[in-house]
């Protein structure tokens, strides 16, 4: 019979239809491995068959933010406590080989070991929200794009007649231009082959846009409940709140620290110092889009902003160039944000404490 007072850890190897799980004892040696189906009843069968081989201290999941978010979830719920496993590098992949099993394995050793320390984020409230109507504005905002750069690739083969109307047009007059074309019943001709094709692309225009400023008012009514100082801060609109607020997750008490933040967002400096060289490079890891988020609000400050174009003007006399300024601006900003995210901020001056 199984030792139900034996310390054990799990690991789950995550994919679209089916979980392989695995179990080690505390010195990381294997037990057991099996797989389980990606449904409710699968879950739980899971969660039973773990808590068969003793005591489960933890689990590792991979991809607890997109395969494994579910089972994260089921296995929140039953009081256990789930680290997100990121997926072997190549080295380790060459020396061990790849399998089901072998991924099981690896993610339950590494929460025996203590190596997995990342708390997962629960998808589970107003920032999983955000996160899933920021992913279909950002869509919607390709698909506008792509439209209106389809509607200046046309104009460059249509007959003159008709491009010589259009050509010279803004973009928001060159829609409203398109989409007011009336087109022949008989589309055999270039030019009523081609005013029919303007005016839908135009249109498609006009529908993606009015779905965008939807998106964009739901998302300030979301941000504001989630994060109510986010909003506050200077050069954090709607897009950028979802943005920051979907790569912290629910929960930023996972975040230990400001710095822990800057480095969520690729905005800490990493040391890259050899020898009698002491220097740090620029972080190309973290949340890319959060990172983007904060390049954005820099990019507001540098234009709007008093006290950050005098700090422009400071920094750039002391021989730092523009994009080495606009990194300390985005590690300086971090800090505020994060500062916003954890406790309640007054709208003070931007960089106050930093400038």
């Amino acid at each position: 019979m199984t030792d139900q007072h034996r310390d054990v850890f799990g690991g789950v190897d995550t994919h679209t239809d089916s979980h392989h799980a695995a179990v080690v004892d505390r010195l990381g040696r294997p037990l057991a491995d099996a797989r389980f189906p990606t449904t409710s009843q699968g879950y739980h069968a899971l969660l039973d068959w773990l808590r068969s081989h003793g005591t489960v201290r933890a689990v590792g999941v991979e991809g607890t933010g997109s395969y494994g978010t579910q089972l994260t979830r089921v296995l929140a719920a039953a009081g256990l406590t789930v680290f997100d496993i990121n997926r072997p590098d190549r080295r380790i992949r060459h020396q061990h080989g790849k399998s089901d099993p072998i991924d099981a394995y690896a993610a339950a050793e590494a929460v025996a070991a203590g190596r997995a320390a990342t708390i997962p984020k629960p998808h589970a409230g107003a920032a999983e929200a955000l996160r899933l109507l920021h992913t279909a504005r950002m869509s919607a905002v390709k698909a506008r794009t792509q439209a209106i750069n389809q509607i200046r690739s046309h104009l460059v083969t249509v007959p003159d007649t008709l491009r010589d109307q259009l050509r010279d047009l803004p973009a928001g007059d060159l829609i409203t231009a398109c989409a007011r074309l009336r087109p022949a019943t008989d589309l055999t001709g270039p030019v009523a082959a081609a005013k029919f094709t303007l005016r839908r692309l135009a249109r498609r225009y006009q529908q993606l846009d009015l779905e965008i400023t939807k998106y964009d008012a739901e998302l300030a009514t979301l941000a504001t409940q989630a994060a109510p100082g986010l909003l506050a801060v200077y050069g954090v609109g709607p897009e950028t709140a979802a943005r920051l607020l979907a790569a912290v997750g629910d929960t930023p008490e996972r975040l230990h620290s400001e710095a822990a933040f800057a480095h969520l967002c690729g905005a800490a400096p990493i040391p890259a110092s050899s020898g009698r060289r002491d220097r740090h490079r620029l972080n190309r890891g973290g949340n890319r889009s959060a990172n983007a988020a904060l390049y954005r609000i820099a990019m507001v400050r540098m234009q709007h902003d008093a006290r950050t174009r005098d700090y422009v003007t400071r920094r750039t006399a002391q021989g730092l160039q523009k994009k080495d300024i606009i990194r300390c601006l985005k590690r300086y900003i971090a800090r505020e944000i994060y500062r916003a995210l954890t406790c309640t901020i007054t709208t003070e001056t931007p960089l106050q404490s930093t400038v």
